[in-house]
């Protein structure tokens, strides 16, 4: 069985939570009224037994929780492998439509409909497939953390990497949270093996591709449900040159991570101070830093602790005090 959008929902926001509490009381009862037939948990705690994170000790009549590790792959594997056929038939379809795409940019027809293609919901994907194939000479991409699960990942690294062999550049922008992912380093590895550059920031940044210096696809719409095609020369030169800008205020993704992990740890935590100082919500800071809201609540707690403050105010207080705004030179950590 493969799991879908609404089964990852219900696992994110309801049955990690309860599966960390199990975890915490060393198993939960099974009369336990958390997980009663009536209950609000029971969604989610239906899901963790079907997942079999969960399993029912017949003596002591307490479910128990296994090890996440044992039941990730039965989960990802197979979307992983449903990834692959639907981008190896997309890549042929992608062919196919090639000559036809050649035809029409150099028909006047092309030019009389506009510099701009508005894209939606299950046009987007086989759009930018199509495009990929395309490519001759660059590709440029921004993609911040949030919406790249495990099976859009693996799906990437086969259309990225087939592209970086025909003698492609690829550079590709992430926020700082994507080096904590195991699936975006596979990724990284995949594509930097091949020669693409990779690289993350601190700062929030919209997703955005660049093909050839010549097309690019940005968001319509906040919820990634739209998309537009950019054809007009001066537009595309424009967001070439804000990718250039951010390229160069970003740290490298490598495998040689020791010193340039302090480093992002640092420029996270003054990212953090900026957005209390902002006085920003925690789902937009968590946002902008491209982590949970969980996480960033720690990030906060850390602050708090750092800071021996209880409540935010008082660490706004106490950072006042100290002089901090967030806008600190980083120390540079040499590379040894």
């Amino acid at each position: 069985m493969t799991y879908g959008p609404d089964e990852r929902a219900l696992f994110q926001d309801g049955a990690a939570t309860l599966y960390e509490a199990i975890v915490s009381s060393g198993g939960i009862d099974e009369g336990d009224p958390r997980i009663s037939a009536t209950g609000p948990k029971r969604p989610a705690f239906d899901l963790l037994v079907e997942l079999g994170l969960v399993q029912l000790d017949q003596d002591s009549e307490r479910w128990n929780p296994e090890d996440p590790a044992t039941v990730q792959s039965r989960v990802v594997s197979p979307l992983s492998q449903q990834a692959s056929t639907l981008l190896t038939e997309s890549s042929e379809w992608a062919r196919a439509f090639g000559a036809l795409s050649q035809s029409w940019r150099r028909s006047p027809l092309s030019t009389a409909r506009g510099p701009f293609t508005y894209l939606h919901l299950d046009a987007i994907g086989p759009f930018l497939a199509g495009l990929v194939s395309e490519a001759e000479e660059e590709m440029l991409t921004a993609q911040p953390q949030t919406g790249r699960d495990a099976a859009s990942l693996a799906a990437a690294a086969l259309r990225d990497t087939a592209m970086l062999e025909r003698g492609t550049k690829m550079r590709t922008l992430y926020q700082h949270s994507a080096r904590r992912s195991s699936f975006t380093a596979k990724y990284v590895a995949a594509v930097t093996d091949r020669g693409a550059e990779v690289r993350t920031l601190d700062e929030f940044f919209n997703r955005m591709i660049v093909v050839d210096r010549r097309v690019a696809v940005i968001p319509a719409s906040d919820d990634l449900q739209s998309a537009i095609a950019v054809r007009e020369p001066s537009v595309v030169a424009y967001l070439v040159d804000i990718f250039e800008r951010t390229w160069e205020r970003a740290r490298p993704f490598t495998n040689r991570e020791t010193t340039t992990l302090k480093d992002i740890a640092a420029e996270q935590r003054a990212m953090t101070i900026r957005m209390l100082i902002e006085g920003h919500s925690d789902p937009v800071s968590a946002k902008r830093l491209g982590v949970s809201p969980r996480t960033y609540a720690g990030y906060v707690a850390d602050l708090k602790g750092e800071y021996e403050s209880e409540t935010r105010f008082q660490l706004g207080y106490a950072m006042g005090r100290a002089g901090v705004s967030g806008h600190e030179a980083v120390p540079e950590h040499d590379e040894t």
